[in-house]
């Protein structure tokens, strides 16, 4: 198989990021750096000067030089199940106590285990930010070891790593096939010791859908539910997968925000009949539903975004078999489009709604399973909802 390419990745979703509600279970030991910074969305810093009780800082997950028998390793619960192409373990700013080698274990307790006492009992205690300075108590490793781990799948055999310079830092590892999964849980080997900033799981959610009535009415495009991103023109300050993540941004980085267009004209005019900017180019993303559906409700929220919202917004959905290539869904004329939203005005820092029963969205009864957001003429948008029911399917959708 070939080596991963950090291109690859841009279209894949982070199953172990903190910001979908993946949390550290338990580790060996966190002397200099706890292990759920691992997990931290945003990318590892260094800071020179900044020390504590226990010694340097650093951003991300370090042990102490070990002196008994052994080797590190931690255990973290995936907020999101799905299968996992690419692991991304990331050395960042660990250029001489990173940890030399690493190996990746994984499970499935979607449906129960017998180690489903300790499992929930470690579940119960885990926390977003875990204590530096400490090491797994007995009672702690206890439980972890009911776990089972070092029986788990192997995805990421032991691999050697680079240190955490800017050329070597990104360890990109390809999960082969057959190991891809769905997994709910992952073991991070560490051998012997050393520290390791950032962990990504690259992969796609996987639901069951057969427990989701055609009644219910939930978030199509929703990363929870299996949404994605298939392509984007430009994501210069802020990635368009932020546009399906739980909750509201937290900030503008947390939202899908673009550069500003370069051939923007020197005096912006409206259209005397619409009132909306007549502007060359816009920006856009193509994203990929949970499930084909009927969308029923349409969010799209500016939050944080209120010198650089778009001025307005277009949507447009179509059904599309992904076995004739999703790179059709990013050419001109090349698949159809239905106009879901027409191109409606934006305000700053605002939640704006739309359904078919207000009469400003367009009702595509045969169901959608790709939309395309385009925003005019660039800007932010933090998030994007669409509500509305799953539709029976053939097998080629």
């Amino acid at each position: 198989m070939p080596p991963p390419t950090p291109n690859e990745v841009e279209t894949l979703t982070d199953l172990a990021s903190a910001a979908y509600g993946s949390r550290v279970l338990f580790a060996t030991d966190e002397w200099f750096a706890p292990a759920s910074d691992l997990l931290r969305p945003e990318p590892p810093v260094f800071i020179a000067d900044k020390f504590t009780t226990f010694g340097k800082w650093m951003d991300g997950w370090e042990s102490r030089r070990k002196r008994i028998p052994g080797h590190d390793w931690c255990v973290l619960a995936l907020g999101l199940r799905g299968a996992v192409d690419v692991v991304d373990v990331d050395t960042a700013f660990f250029t001489g106590n990173n940890a030399p080698r690493v190996s990746i274990q994984a499970a499935d307790f979607s449906q129960g285990s017998d180690a489903h006492v300790a499992l929930r009992i470690l579940t119960a205690k885990a926390t977003e930010q875990r204590a530096m300075g400490v090491c797994a108590s007995a009672e702690e490793l206890a439980l972890a070891e009911q776990l089972q781990s070092h029986q788990w799948t192997e995805i990421v055999p032991p691999t050697n790593l680079g240190p955490g310079y800017a050329e070597t830092r990104h360890n990109l590892l390809r999960v082969p096939p057959s190991k891809r999964g769905p997994w709910t849980h992952l073991r991070v080997n560490m051998f012997p010791d050393g520290g390791i900033a950032r962990l990504r799981a690259y992969g796609d959610v996987v639901m069951d859908w057969t427990r989701v009535p055609s009644s219910q009415l939930l978030d199509l495009v929703s990363i929870a539910n299996g949404g994605k991103v298939v392509g984007f023109n430009d994501a210069h300050y802020g990635h368009p997968r932020n546009l399906m993540a739980p909750g509201r941004s937290k900030t503008m980085a947390d939202g899908w925000e673009t550069a500003r267009k370069a051939t923007r004209p020197a005096i912006l005019q409206a259209d005397p009949k619409t009132g909306l900017l007549q502007v060359p180019g816009m920006d856009y993303v193509v994203l990929k539903l949970g499930h084909l559906g009927v969308v029923q409700q349409v969010e799209v929220d500016t939050n944080h975004f209120k010198g650089n919202f778009p001025e307005s917004c277009m949507i447009y959905g179509t059904r599309f078999y992904s076995g004739d290539g999703e790179d059709k869904l990013l050419k001109d004329g090349a698949v159809k489009w239905e106009v879901l939203l027409p191109r409606v005005k934006l305000e700053a820092h605002k939640q704006h709604y739309f359904s078919i029963a207000d009469g400003n969205l367009n009702l595509i009864s045969g169901g959608v399973n790709y939309v395309k957001l385009e925003m005019f003429p660039d800007g932010g948008i933090s998030r994007i909802r669409l509500l509305g029911n799953k539709k029976d399917t053939d097998a080629r959708l």
